[in-house]
């Protein structure tokens, strides 16, 4: 299916749900989550918490879509509210791990868990590795910015409206982005 064709389509199911009809939601919802969690663990980083965060997203989206008023502009506004929950997930992460360190410091100290490593890959993967590790490495609000404009192929004005930022902020993000990326994968650097 056409990216165009894809995007009446979803306008198509937002409509239908937006008027009640439970099916279209679901398929709405099918269509959706993939994106919606990819985004979320661009966010959160985690991917337990992605999931949490996209199952609450849903359920802002099942309450809210009756009263969007303009079913084209459905992918900002749920890429919006998972932005939003997101940042909510982040503020209390950041707490408790700063009451838990609090909490260590009192008590002696304490060990962080072990961190997930991948198997080798092939040397053909290398060069995929070190892109995801530099867009990994992007400020929050960047790469936000680089995932909506190259992953989900939205305008500046959706990411905008997505983020609840201007377009102009929007187009610096993306512009310092690149050029971080540029950086670190010019750089030949490596990672440990």
């Amino acid at each position: 299916m056409s990216r165009r064709a894809a995007r009446l389509f979803d306008e198509y199911l937002a409509a239908a749900a937006r008027a009640g009809d439970r099916a279209a939601f679901g398929r709405l919802a099918e269509r959706w989550q993939p994106k919606l969690l990819a985004q979320a663990c661009r966010l959160a980083g985690d991917g337990e918490a992605a999931r949490d965060i996209a199952q609450e997203a849903w359920a802002d989206i099942a309450k809210g879509l009756s009263g969007l008023d303009d079913v084209r502009v459905f992918p900002a506004w749920a890429y919006r509210i998972v932005s939003r929950r997101a940042a909510d997930a982040i503020r209390r992460r950041q707490r408790d791990r700063r009451l838990a360190s609090e909490y260590a410091a009192e008590n002696g100290g304490a060990g962080h868990g072990a961190t997930d490593e991948s198997a080798k890959q092939t040397e053909a993967r290398a060069d995929d590795r070190r892109l995801h590790a530099a867009i990994r490495a992007l400020p929050r609000d960047q790469r936000a910015a680089v995932a909506l404009f190259y992953q989900e192929d939205l305008s500046v004005a959706e990411i905008a409206a997505a983020l609840q930022v201007p377009a102009g902020t929007v187009k610096t993000r993306l512009m310092h982005a690149r050029r971080k990326l540029r950086q670190a994968l010019e750089g030949g650097g490596c990672d440990g």
